[in-house]
């Protein structure tokens, strides 16, 4: 027998109702994957000229772990901006700085590095230290590589099928650079939303910047940890202490003014290091030089600490204080 009406009513009502959940299901997950990855058109971070702030390039954050890792390989040898700027030009042209696991042939990683041409392993090639510190030991070997124009440097490490590729890289790098060198101050950040890796502590940004600036990068005195109150104890402090730590690190130089800048240059390194590591260490706060960036929103800015003005502050400007939180 014929249903009635009223019940099939009654089921296209129900159809309707499961579909409008499933739309809303959607749009849910939608939200909740663009606010962990920044967004789709909103790369989550930004580097700005430190002359006007009207030149910018935006990138995502594994792009920006990335690019501060090429610069503290190389300013932890000792090496020149340039130097940096050439690395990074020769990565954005290479892999866009991302850790590309394939490529032509075998080519691997952020510098497309081939292991049958005797860069390495293909391990040891997928590790950006290792990759950034292998074009470095080949850059310095090309003779007066800074005087050279980029393209014709990282071409002469390369040794690409497209020579005239890298040139168009420069601006970009050479904004990257002056901000991840400490040149320019302020001029980097990122939203810092965290990703999908498990929460992370003081000891795992210990233990990067240990891995990409060397053990020099804590000394003198050592990275302290504090409870992000300020007082450092100098130990990781016990279990009952609170989740967020801050891991507080000296920044020191020669004496006179020019010592003066290139340790402010130095902490502002280690400060836009932090920034772009936000993401990938849960890094949630960083402070230096009477300024202050917070992670979790999209115009994240560097303000005054605590309100205060920064011309003080910036003339004594102390230590690098990076929170973990999440």
């Amino acid at each position: 027998m014929l249903q009635p009406s009223p019940p099939r009513k009654r089921r296209g009502r129900l159809a309707r109702s499961g579909a409008a959940s499933v739309a809303l299901l959607a749009v849910a997950g939608y939200l909740a994957v663009q606010y962990v990855t920044g967004g789709a058109g909103a790369p989550g971070c930004k580097v700005a000229s430190g002359k006007d702030g009207r030149t910018t390039y935006e990138f995502t954050p594994e792009q920006a772990v990335n690019a501060a890792t090429i610069t503290a390989v190389g300013t932890a040898r000792g090496l020149p901006e340039r130097a940096v700027t050439i690395a990074l030009a020769t990565a954005l042209q290479e892999s866009t700085l991302r850790n590309l696991d394939y490529g032509d042939k075998d080519s691997l990683g952020l510098f497309q590095q081939r292991p049958s041409w005797g860069w390495g392993t293909p391990e040891e090639i997928m590790d950006p230290a290792y990759a950034a510190g292998e074009f470095y030991d080949h850059l310095v070997k090309v003779p007066d590589y800074q005087e050279l124009p980029l393209t014709v440097a990282a071409q002469r490490v390369q040794r690409s099928g497209f020579p005239d590729a890298y040139a168009k890289h420069e601006p970009d790098a050479e904004l990257l650079a002056a901000a991840l060198t400490g040149r320019s101050a302020a001029t980097l950040t990122c939203d810092g939303r965290p990703g999908s890796t498990p929460r992370k502590g003081p000891d795992a940004v210990r233990a990067a910047l240990v891995r990409e600036f060397g053990h020099a990068v804590l000394e003198p005195a050592g990275a302290e940890v504090s409870d992000g109150s300020g007082a450092g104890t100098g130990a990781a402090r016990s279990a009952g202490a609170t989740d967020e730590r801050t891991v507080t690190v000296p920044v020191t130089g020669g004496a006179g003014a020019g010592g003066q800048r290139e340790t402010e240059r130095r902490g502002w390194q280690v400060a836009h290091w932090a920034v772009a590591n936000a993401s990938s260490l849960h890094i949630q706060r960083v402070t230096y030089a009477g300024r202050e960036w917070t992670a979790g929103n999209t115009d994240s800015k560097w303000s005054p600490a605590g309100g205060e003005g920064t011309k003080g502050a910036e003339r004594a400007a102390g230590p690098v204080r990076i929170t973990s939180g999440w």
